[in-house]
């Protein structure tokens, strides 16, 4: 009986003993990072990246920094819909929950496009569409992209914006 009344002191030291602690929290972080599938970036997306940039900076606004975290949520969305042949935002509810979890999202948006085979004809498409010039236009801090070839070297594209 005595066993049964030390057990809950016994588990409460255990849980004290061996709770997280920031030092544990980063090196999980560095170990996510070093986890990640960001794929070599091509010209194409410099290009986008760059034009998104230039067209924030020409009405005022920040620039936005590419992340490699970033980059891997868009690697894996565009990859999903080359495997698919569908453009979608399937699946973001997720992709938002882990930038947040392990970006230091606040807010995350996404554009999506097929097709494309220039930087400045995709740009300039989500630039005529309201909905994707207010991600583009929005309140954001970082941003990355990825653009895929599916086996009949059609384009698929999935930017993604985030807030920290």
């Amino acid at each position: 009986m005595k066993l049964l009344t030390r057990l809950p002191l016994l588990a409460l030291l255990a849980v004290m003993c061996f709770s997280c602690s920031t030092d544990n929290l980063s090196k999980n972080a560095d170990a996510l990072n070093q986890n990640l599938i960001v794929p070599q970036t091509k010209t194409i997306e410099i290009q986008i990246l760059e034009l998104l940039n230039n067209h924030r900076l020409s009405i005022g606004l920040n620039p936005l920094e590419n992340m490699d975290i970033i980059k891997s949520q868009a690697y894996s969305h565009t990859e999903y819909m080359v495997v698919t042949n569908e453009v979608n935002h399937n699946n973001f509810f997720e992709r938002s929950n882990y930038l947040k979890t392990n970006a230091g999202a606040k807010v995350v948006s996404e554009n999506v496009a097929y097709g494309y085979t220039k930087a400045e004809t995709v740009v300039n498409a989500w630039l005529k569409s309201d909905g994707h010039r207010e991600n583009i236009e929005g309140d954001f801090t970082d941003f990355d992209v990825s653009a895929e070839q599916n086996g009949d070297g059609d384009w698929y594209y999935t930017n993604i914006f985030i807030k920290r």
